[in-house]
């Protein structure tokens, strides 16, 4: 296997925000491309990453699982610059990563094994179903969840009367108002909460792409996408069911 990535700067961020949900991971490489799907220990989250076949200037490479810690990947891909390409090659139980920029750096990590299930994510978040969906500018997500982090530590989506809104409770509240103005609010009147330690992490992949899309149902897990022409990073969260506040 031999892959390289001209513009290697949005995978060093992805894998950087995974870290941050799971330690280990298995790295699939196929015709489609490579993808990440992980569990979190607590079973609360997903995550889905997918870079396709297209973005890469050189892809050679069968099917190949590869097992790696992903504090010691990103640490090696914090080494990236705006102008660096990287070039990662498996050689027998080591993965092989080159950045070349002005000078060329070599780094080679341990493949290891992981014993976790095996997951899909397309065929997991298949099986749920979702009635609303809001797409929204990044910047305002980002926003939103800083303000409900504010006052309380989970906050509810919903959908009231074509609107979208955001509402954290605690001692104090905080309460985001979405109209089709500054979203595109689809589906019927729902509610779930969900965590904002979560929601705060997710929140950093936001960052890499224009717009954030969300898809919840009455307390059912939210589905959150960032998708740009070189990626897709989607995760999955369990909702917190509890008595009305």
């Amino acid at each position: 296997m031999l892959i390289k990535l001209d513009t290697p700067l949005f995978l060093a961020k992805a894998v950087d925000l995974i870290s941050e949900i799971v330690t280990e991971v298995r790295i699939k490489i196929n015709d489609f491309g490579l993808s990440i799907t992980a569990m979190d220990p607590a079973n609360v989250a997903m995550v889905g990453f997918k870079i396709p076949k297209s973005a890469f200037s050189q892809f050679e490479a069968g099917k190949e699982i590869l097992g790696v810690n992903l504090d010691s990947l990103k640490k090696v891909l914090r080494r990236c610059g705006s102008s660096s390409s990287l070039i990662m090659q498996s050689k027998d139980n080591l993965l092989e990563i080159k950045i070349q920029d002005k000078i060329k750096r070599t780094f080679l990590l341990s493949l290891i094994d992981i014993e976790s299930e095996d997951i899909d994510f397309d065929t997991k978040a298949g099986r749920m179903e979702f009635v609303s969906k809001v797409e929204l500018n990044s910047e305002d997500f980002i926003d939103s969840i800083d303000d409900c982090n504010v006052v309380a530590d989970s906050c509810s989506f919903k959908i009231e009367n074509g609107m979208f809104i955001i509402e954290a409770k605690g001692l104090n509240s905080a309460r985001v108002e979405f109209s089709g103005d500054e979203a595109t609010i689809l589906g019927e009147n729902s509610k779930s909460k969900y965590s904002l330690e979560y929601l705060q992490k997710f929140a950093k992949g936001a960052k890499l792409c224009e717009k954030t899309i969300l898809n919840f149902a009455d307390d059912h897990p939210l589905r959150v996408d960032f998708k740009t022409s070189g990626m897709d990073l989607s995760f999955i969260l369990a909702p917190r069911v509890e008595t009305e506040d």
